[in-house]
């Protein structure tokens, strides 16, 4: 529930954001990066280019005089940016078949590519599209290829992904390449009638179309597998009378009120408006016969497999939390069905019901143990036009709106493939949220509080840092200065949900407990840092404390490392990028030591260091550290508890605090805390904390005269003595 009230606070916030950040397309570029360009790199033997189209920006590439692809810019035509804000440039082939023929890196700005990740990865990525088919991906709403992931690299690869892909199918549909034409609106756009419609029996609903079927009997199966040339296939084919029915499916869309109340019944309608949420739809399919629609794997993967619903350049997959059952159809004269289902249809999905649709069934035959080959089949549907509105002709959408509507849609795709993630991430920030506002009751029990803070930084390390790859960096907030001066927009930072979400609580942990909330939780390095210097003193390595004067004067290291990065990329910020690689966190943590040996030196002399000197590097060299410390000063409340004698006499704290972040005169430098709460331990320690200590010692030597005078009253009052005395 917390990860998906994050998810719909975003999504609004980006849809938002992203609108207003739109801009208008730069012009064509193509010709800056055509001369330095080998032809021969997007079309094998290729010699030449052409003169640029004056209607589209596109070059024709020549072999032997002969045009055989267009050359196009992907930033062209999607403006989608990095984690640098600007564009990544790939220069990309398209034949007359819609079919990609070579790409090309020309230039980009990507920090993680510039330091951390070869280049030659990237390139090999790129170079990887060459035989991508345009037409498949428009059928597929662009996701009919898998995605060549590179570790740390995602948000980069994915930018990558949807450029080419957008700006190929938008070369493809203006050339009307491979069949594929421009999506227009044939007539005026359309709403669905308002009110409640009426109830109608099911001869009614199946006359007209409102509900759609596709009947398949067992001998069309096996013809359709004998023509997909799958020879392992037909060796396989269905058993039984070639005229037995292999499926019968039914669907219609049941939001549509006159729908939805007839096949539905009033009751049942009346709780699938509760379950929708504004903008969404539903879809009732029904099946009987010897195949199921459902099959069982969304058992295991919590998706329907076997179904998709595709519209144009979008197609809709089906999860469990989208899917109710159906106990039976309530309209007069209904068939009955082995198999009855109500799908949702997320809002965002892009889905216009009064448009075309098909719902594709995906027929699936085992060819050996565990290798399955594929045919589909398709259920066309058209809403009838008695339930539809006619409008004014919609105003046509510019092309910075439709380019805001691109960006949102692919950052949301990343959020929605990240839900799992997003969760363990609110449960972990809900977690510490509520140690913070608890602090006296977990550090109460010392070994308790030792192995919860041990447990943490274990998740912090493995899941956000080694899994997540979820580190946050000075470049983020480099990139962030840079964006602000040179226009700012939100695609680039809505890319990573991880690092977004991380940033936003950061912002609010400045307030509440200044930078110790990320640093001493939530880095990764630092969580890594703190685990081996635990591990070295449970073998006995010994533990050096600076001298303080001699610590406070290092204190200033990392402020100065700090602004002087800051002040680079205020001139150059692919400079500012390489020197920000004083911060070990790509090796040690995204690229996981897998690196040329000078970065891995450096990250490895950074934790042996932090063997003897717990947290050496957050201490004097941390450049994020010190960012984060400038603005804690501005936190509202002081929560971690001193007494009086703390600094004067007593040196407890100063001398046990992990970090030395707190002045022999007892004061804690909030700049340099990182709220691991040990201080908190000590100030209820009976074992260490003197003042605990003295006071121990007074009630019980108040106990012991308390006991002592009861001792006396007795002998005095007691009937023995009293019985002397009278004698």
């Amino acid at each position: 529930m917390v990860a998906h009230l994050i998810y719909r606070l975003v999504l609004a916030l980006g849809l938002a954001l992203s609108a207003m950040a739109a801009q208008s397309q730069e012009g064509a570029q193509l010709g800056r990066f055509l001369p330095d360009l080998d032809p021969a790199t997007l079309v094998d033997g290729a010699d030449g280019f052409g003169a640029l189209r004056e209607d589209v920006p596109v070059a024709p590439v020549l072999r032997n005089g002969e045009t055989v692809a267009w050359a196009f810019l992907t930033s062209d035509f999607a403006g989608t940016t990095g984690y640098s804000g600007k564009p990544i440039h790939v220069v990309a082939a398209i034949d007359d078949d819609a079919v990609v023929t070579g790409a090309a890196l020309v230039e980009h700005s990507e920090p993680i590519v510039l330091i951390g990740i070869p280049e030659s990865k990237m390139r090999r990525v790129i170079e990887g599209y060459a035989g991508l088919d345009l037409k498949a991906e428009a059928a597929e709403a662009g996701t009919a290829h898998d995605l060549d992931i590179i570790s740390g690299a995602t948000v980069t690869v994915m930018v990558i992904d949807d450029s080419l892909v957008r700006g190929g199918l938008k070369v493809a549909r203006a050339l009307g390449l491979g069949g594929l034409s421009p999506v227009v609106r044939a007539g005026p756009a359309r709403e669905l009638k308002s009110g409640e419609g009426t109830v109608e029996d099911w001869q009614v609903l199946a006359g007209d179309g409102s509900v759609r079927g596709l009947t398949l009997d067992v001998g069309q199966v096996n013809r359709a597998f004998a023509e997909s040339g799958d020879d392992r296939a037909v060796a396989r084919p269905e058993k039984g009378p070639d005229e037995a029915t292999f499926i019968d499916m039914r669907a219609a869309l049941v939001s549509v009120p006159t729908i939805g109340r007839s096949l539905l019944g009033e009751n049942e309608y009346a709780n699938l408006q509760g379950w929708l949420n504004e903008g969404d739809h539903a879809l009732l399919v029904a099946g009987r016969g010897r195949y199921s629609f459902k099959g069982s794997g969304y058992v295991r993967g919590g998706i329907f497999d076997r179904i998709q619903l595709i519209q144009g350049d979008r197609s809709v997959r089906f999860f469990d939390r989208d899917h109710r059952r159906l106990g039976e159809i309530a309209a007069d004269g209904a068939p009955s069905f082995t198999e009855l289902d109500i799908f949702r249809i997320p809002a965002d999905s892009g889905f216009d019901p009064a448009e075309p649709w098909r719902l594709q069934l995906l027929v699936q035959r085992a060819v050996g143990a565990v290798e399955k080959t594929f045919v589909t089949f398709d259920l066309g549907y058209r809403l009838p036009e008695r339930y539809l509105a006619p409008l004014a002709p919609a105003p046509r959408i510019n092309a910075p709106d439709e380019e805001a509507a691109a960006k949102a849609a692919l950052w949301q795709r990343i959020w929605r493939d990240k839900t799992p993630e997003i969760a363990v991430l609110a449960v972990m920030l809900t977690v510490l949220t509520g140690a913070f506002f608890f602090q006296m009751q977990i550090t109460a029990h010392p070994r308790a509080y030792l192995w919860f803070r041990m447990s943490f930084l274990t998740v912090t390390l493995v899941f956000l840092g080694w899994y997540a790859n979820a580190q946050l960096s000075v470049v983020n907030l480099m990139a962030l200065a840079g964006s602000l001066r040179e226009g700012f927009t939100w695609d680039a930072f809505l890319m990573d949900p991880l690092v977004f979400i991380q940033w936003f609580a950061v912002a609010a942990a400045l307030i509440f407990w200044g930078r110790g909330a990320y640093c001493g939780w939530l880095c990764p390095f630092g969580a890594l840092q703190e685990l081996t210097n635990r591990v070295a003193r449970l073998l006995k390595v010994p533990q050096w404390t600076l001298p303080w004067g001699l610590h406070e004067r290092l204190w200033p290291v990392k402020y100065m490392i700090f602004l002087g990065l800051f002040g680079v990329s205020l001139a150059s910020m692919p400079m500012a990028e390489k020197l920000a690689e004083v911060e070990p966190f790509k090796t040690a943590i995204i690229l996981k030591f897998v690196r040329d040996w000078p970065f891995v030196v450096f990250a490895v002399v950074l934790l042996v260091i932090g063997l003897f000197i717990e947290r050496f590097y957050c201490r004097y060299l941390c450049p994020l550290g010190a960012a984060l410390a400038i603005p804690a000063r501005m936190r509202m409340f002081d929560w971690l508890k001193r007494y009086r004698e703390c600094g004067s006499p007593c040196q407890t704290c100063a001398h046990e605090c992990p970090v030395q972040a707190i002045h022999p005169t007892g004061e804690i430098n909030p700049n340099e805390c990182v709220n691991c709460l040990h201080c908190q331990v000590l100030y209820q320690s009976d074992v260490k904390c003197p003042v605990i200590i003295r006071q121990l010692k007074r009630r019980a030597k108040d106990r012991a005269a308390q006991e002592a005078d009861g001792g006396a009253l007795e002998r005095l009052v007691s009937p023995k003595t009293a019985g002397k005395e009278t004698h």
